[in-house]
């Protein structure tokens, strides 16, 4: 199992719409992609435009088609207008 961490920094007058496409992805990505386990977004309690997608994906390759998908591209480009700037990606792996 890969769990990923992908924090976003979004524009304060963009957190609304960037809420609204992110969960559209989460959607998508739920009835679409093979090898997801977990696809969900949160908001951060203390600085809302702190946004977090955690993923769980079955292993890299499921992850790396995912990344590919149609609908994941399209968010991209969706997302980078909206970001105060870049955000992190983190890539776990389970150990115990």
């Amino acid at each position: 199992m890969i769990k990923v961490v992908a924090k976003n920094f979004i524009k304060t007058d963009k957190v609304d719409e960037f809420i609204t496409q992110a969960k559209k992805l989460v959607q998508e990505t739920k009835q679409n992609d093979a090898g997801c386990v977990h696809y969900e977004l949160y908001q951060d309690l203390s600085n809302p435009q702190l946004l977090t997608i955690i993923e769980e994906w079955e292993n890299k390759e499921m992850l790396a088609q995912h990344m590919a998908a149609k609908h994941f591209k399209e968010a991209a480009v969706v997302f980078k207008d909206l970001m105060e700037k870049p955000g992190e990606i983190n890539l776990y792996q389970k150990l115990a």
